[in-house]
């Protein structure tokens, strides 16, 4: 932990601090070290053949504190390169870390690389989404958008769960879940057009503009057409 915290230290850029701390509108105190340089800081940790369920958690939680962001991004790539330590039984530790996070940049990384891994593989433990996707809390609720993300960019996936989730989220104002279902909706449609397509032509007029801008990218000329005059007469 020492030596990780160190090594972030190393190659942190005090300017970069600033404008990323501006950025993300963030109350975190922040080094100034890039992302690329935190995964590179990380790979040797992830790497160690020593590593366990438990000293991956232990490790993952001292550095998530004190709350300094670089060290809360170690902690998240460092799961993500594990997950597969992981089971469902984490997943309530990994729903605190969502609240804890209050940021897309560790947020959407935990859903859809480190929750999203638990819950593919294990069909029971996706329950726990369907609570998610209710929650107050908007970063607990992208993060149930988020964590089916990867399988179904990769034409896989519970696309009857996402459907589900997005219907019933499709008139939420805030910006970051209309954004994740938009996202989610055009990773989908890059593979599986015609299910894009089809679940968005009835829901035209409700979808947002950025739901709507992101999720009719991958379409053809034709499928878009469609569901523009749709959308422009109400339906």
């Amino acid at each position: 932990m020492a030596a990780v915290d160190a090594e972030l230290r190393r190659r942190a850029t005090p300017g970069r601090a600033e404008m990323e701390k501006a950025y993300l509108k963030s109350t975190l105190e922040h080094l100034g070290t890039a992302v690329a340089d935190v995964r590179a800081a990380m790979r040797p940790v992830v790497r160690r053949p020593d590593l366990d369920h438990d000293g991956l958690v232990d490790l993952a939680l001292g550095l998530w504190e004190p709350p300094i962001h670089e060290r809360r991004l170690a902690a998240v790539e460092l799961l993500r390169g594990r997950a597969d330590l992981l089971t469902g039984g984490d997943l309530p530790l990994l729903e605190e870390l969502v609240r804890e996070a209050r940021t897309w940049a560790l947020v959407d990384v935990l859903a859809a690389s480190v929750v999203g891994p638990i819950v593919e593989h294990d069909p029971a433990a996706a329950g726990v989404l369907d609570r998610w996707v209710t929650d107050e809390d908007v970063w607990v609720r992208r993060a149930a958008l988020l964590a089916l993300l990867v399988p179904l960019r990769a034409g896989r996936g519970d696309w009857e769960r996402f459907a589900r989730y997005a219907d019933a989220m499709l008139d939420e104002r805030e910006f970051f879940i209309r954004k994740a279902s938009g996202w989610v909706l055009r990773d989908t449609g890059r593979r599986r057009p015609d299910l894009v397509h089809a679940w968005l032509l009835p829901r035209s007029a409700r979808a947002s503009g950025v739901t709507w801008r992101e999720a009719v990218k991958p379409l053809t000329d034709e499928q878009r057409a469609e569901l523009e005059r749709a959308r422009s007469a109400g339906g």
